[in-house]
């Protein structure tokens, strides 16, 4: 009879687990933006780190580059609007959202924030980020 009166874990954790939001959509375009819906790939040589970011969507003037030592952060305004209406039309119902997303990479190494370039094409961010050599720097003898 005990086995009778319990229901099945698995059923009842499959849906604790679940986001409240899983089963509602958006009613327009995509999902709102968040840090995960940036894309990166990042590479190193002996001079430098290449960066690679996926940021469809995005148009070149929204997107902003920061260097801060070792600390690498794009960030990005993005804006969805419906098309507007035509003359012989009337509209029921209009969406559109505007936001913001961030993401920021630690580097094993300072980056050169002068020689830095950035190239924006087709959806994809590639910044090419020189290491700095720090020529300053010399082994201090301890007696």
């Amino acid at each position: 009879m005990n086995s009778l009166t319990t229901r099945n874990k698995m059923f009842d954790d499959f849906f604790r687990n679940m986001d409240t939001g899983f089963f509602v959509k958006p009613l327009h375009g995509d999902a709102l933006p968040s840090p995960a819906n940036i894309k990166m790939d990042v590479k190193e040589t002996d001079k430098d780190f290449t960066l690679v970011a996926e940021m469809p969507g995005v148009s070149k003037d929204d997107i902003h580059v920061s260097v801060d030592g070792h600390v690498v952060t794009l960030s990005a305004e993005v804006k969805q609007v419906d098309a507007q209406a035509k003359d012989d039309e009337r509209t029921l119902r209009c969406e559109r959202y505007f936001g913001s997303v961030s993401r920021s990479v630690g580097l094993p190494v300072d980056v050169n924030p002068s020689t830095t370039t950035a190239k924006y094409e087709n959806g994809v961010l590639t910044l090419v980020l020189p290491k700095l050599v720090n020529s300053g720097s010399t082994r201090v003898k301890v007696e």
